[in-house]
């Protein structure tokens, strides 16, 4: 029994996690329900490359569709256009600024040392000095001409200040071209995130040779995005004689910090790289939802009415067992909604009526653990020894099905691209959330309904409605 307690508080603190990311972490919706931004890219030509080729053409694609969609879940459509062009889709996102920023970037990153020049060092800090002042005085200004020009000297000194801190560092051989993969993820702080580097093996032993020589001796470590510092960290003495190993790092983005969205766009762009050659949007506009809400309404409660039947059936048909797993079926949407919500799953109506499809496909695991237990009801065992020999039973059975789904699933994703990676990672998603709320939520109901409830083991006929012989 105490097992079952312990399995129980796992359940609920994974409930009420689910409940607190979907708040925090809005499922992100498709055109086709929410709208987006449409945008239309032009490849320009340089003296390097004097002409559009379809391979440029087509590597331009892969870095845009990297950016947008590098887990293949967000629904995004990258498609070429002509010769020389590029029409990109991207749903959920009203903003244009916000998009031209993500596709049209470069986020070329490299990591300076600060050098040992106090003079420049105390340049910075009287120009800080003079910035904060510049701020201070701001802020009691009412006429609207003086605060416009008082920004305008703010902008200024931001401006020294920028110029005087490229002289402050120096270039390192570690840069972006050894970046593996950059993430966003939250801090200790609510609402503030930070992007998170992983190096190859190179640049891994770049950053602990860097993080080594400045470890203890106050000088700090510069991050730099397009030639603009964004972080600069310092290093404790500890990491004097090895430096930071393991080839990771932390952009906190300095104060106040990253939000959600500040955050994801950098990490998108890291990851996906430079354009091979310039771009320039052309043009740049914000498209409604494709369906109308009257479609998008009755779909929404065609895909509910599915819901409810399989829920209504599993009561009826299984009875108390039934009725435990419709609890388990609701824990598994939430669950698995979760999931969608962390990896950026963009949901467009298809996905809604796949995800309920999904919960009809995640029944299968509690049809056969009942019917197992139905047997050995029906055999002459106890309630209790029945319903432990037909989870036992099952267990096979389900652990090979989802094993086999899951290894289609890593081949799609690792040999697939785009929409087919999307399609493989929800799926092995739902199907991983399947079997835990199988083998674990309605295990612990049902055991916990047998164990604490005396009156349920007495009545084994609510498991069991044709079974004739009363088990004691």
């Amino acid at each position: 029994m105490e097992r079952q307690r312990a399995f129980i508080i796992l359940i609920i603190v994974l409930v009420v996690t689910a409940i607190i990311t979907l708040v925090n972490l809005p499922l992100q919706l498709g055109l086709d329900l929410r709208g987006g931004s449409q945008l239309t890219i032009q490849l320009e030509t340089t003296d390097e490359v004097p002409e559009i080729t379809s391979d440029r053409l087509e590597a331009v694609r892969q870095v845009i569709d990297r950016r947008v969609n590098g887990l293949g879940v967000s629904e995004a459509i990258v498609q070429s256009v002509g010769d020389d062009r590029i029409l990109v889709q991207l749903p959920g996102v009203s903003d244009p600024q916000e998009a031209e920023r993500v596709l049209g970037g470069t986020a070329q990153l490299d990591f300076r040392v600060q050098t040992d020049d106090a003079q420049i060092q105390a340049q910075i800090n009287v120009r800080q000095q003079e910035l904060q002042q510049l701020i201070i005085e701001a802020q009691g200004i009412e006429d609207a001409q003086e605060r416009e020009n008082q920004l305008n000297l703010i902008e200024e000194k931001q401006a020294e200040i920028a110029d005087l801190s490229q002289g402050l560092y120096v270039r390192s051989e570690l840069n972006g071209e050894k970046l593996r993969r950059a993430s966003y993820q939250p801090t200790q702080q609510p609402n503030v995130w930070e992007v998170v580097l992983e190096f190859d093996n190179e640049g891994g032993q770049l950053f602990a040779e860097l993080t080594r020589d400045i470890a203890g001796t106050g000088r700090t470590l510069g991050i730099f995005l397009d030639g603009e510092l964004i972080s600069a960290p310092s290093v404790s003495a500890e990491y004097r004689n090895t430096g930071i190993m393991g080839g990771r790092a932390s952009i906190s983005g300095g104060s106040p910090g990253f939000t959600l969205e500040s955050a994801r766009e950098l990490a998108l762009q890291l990851e996906g790289g430079a354009l091979p050659v310039p771009v320039e949007i052309v043009e740049n506009r914000t498209v409604g939802a494709t369906l109308g809400q009257d479609s998008i309404r009755r779909s929404i409660i065609a895909a509910l009415s599915g819901l409810v039947l399989v829920l209504v059936y599993m009561g009826v048909y299984y009875r108390l067992p039934g009725l435990l797993a419709d609890f388990a079926l609701i824990i598994y949407g939430l669950l698995t909604l979760a999931c969608f919500s962390l990896a950026g799953v963009t949901l467009t109506l298809p996905g809604i009526a796949g995800f309920i499809l999904s919960i009809g496909m995640a029944v299968d695991a509690n049809v056969l653990i009942f019917e197992r237990t139905r047997e050995e009801l029906r055999s002459g065992k106890t309630l209790y020894r029945a319903v432990e020999s037909g989870f036992s039973r099952a267990f096979s059975s389900i652990l090979d099905s989802n094993v086999t789904t899951l290894i289609a699933c890593a081949a799609l994703f690792w040999l697939g691209a785009g929409l087919v990676r999307g399609f493989a990672l929800t799926l092995a998603i739902g199907v991983l959330v399947s079997m835990f709320t199988a083998l674990t939520c309605s295990r612990t109901f049902l055991l916990i309904t047998v164990l604490g409830f005396p009156s349920v083991r007495q009545k084994p006929q609510l498991f069991c409605p044709d079974l004739k012989t009363k088990n004691p």
